[in-house]
């Protein structure tokens, strides 16, 4: 499965409505730290079909991030059930993100 993109119009029915856990990815084009977690996101994308992997661009959809308290990025959030489970600021490598989500979802 790929990363889809969500905006703020869709987040309803792609992440708080979704029948399985939805990890949201919030980043930014010019931000080094989402470039570098990018690929992991799109690996593991393709390697698990248990969650949705999805990514939201904090420029062109301001109203999601304030409501989580997004303060910096990429901050990668958890979502079960509608609510947000997990939160991890800051880039990190496919094993420590794999380890990550082993312990959230």
């Amino acid at each position: 499965m790929a990363v889809i993109e969500v905006n703020d119009d869709n987040f309803e029915d792609v992440v708080l409505n979704a029948d399985k856990p939805v990890v949201l990815d919030f980043w930014a084009p010019w931000c080094g730290p989402c470039k570098m977690l990018a690929p992991v996101l799109d690996q593991t994308a393709g390697e698990r079909d248990d969650i949705i992997i999805a990514k939201m661009n904090i420029d062109e959809n301001p109203m999601t991030p304030t409501k989580y308290g997004v303060r910096s990025i990429p901050t990668v959030i958890v979502m079960k059930n509608g609510e947000a489970a997990a939160t991890k600021m800051g880039a990190m490598p496919k094993g420590q993100f794999d380890q990550w989500l082993g312990d959230n979802i």
